[in-house]
């Protein structure tokens, strides 16, 4: 891979890393932040229905698994940031190949090649 590709694919991936960021801020600001009364708008004293408080839990729960995910991507994201950075961005770490142009501008911090991906996902579906 040459320095123009190398620079093409960290901008890509500062690019996903900063949406992320500034979408894990909103869940962080606007759902995990909120007091159940904030986020239904009640400035009263009286308790809250058991049915609006099922809700509210049910949208902190999806909130949280969605923050989680996209956790999970920032993850990646930084660690193939980091390969760039040590010269190992693009190739393979199971067979050590060069991963596919193709691959890398769909998914931009993949770490394995199309056949070892591939092997990764049939070992885990037969466990």
């Amino acid at each position: 891979m040459n320095k123009k590709d190398l620079k093409h694919f960290e901008q890509r991936l500062m690019e996903e890393r900063n949406k992320l960021l500034v979408q894990l801020a909103h869940v962080e600001k606007d759902v995990l932040g909120q007091t159940p009364r904030d986020s239904a708008g009640d400035l009263s004293a009286y308790t809250f229905h058991m049915a609006d408080l099922g809700t509210d839990a049910m949208e902190r729960e999806k909130a949280f698994l969605f923050a989680s995910s996209e956790g999970r991507l920032l993850y990646h994201i930084n660690e193939a940031l980091r390969r760039l950075y040590r010269n190992e961005y693009g190739d393979c770490e199971s067979c050590g190949s060069p991963i596919s142009r193709e691959r890398l501008e769909v998914v931009p911090h993949a770490r394995l090649c199309i056949k070892c991906k591939e092997k990764e996902e049939k070992a885990a579906k037969g466990k």
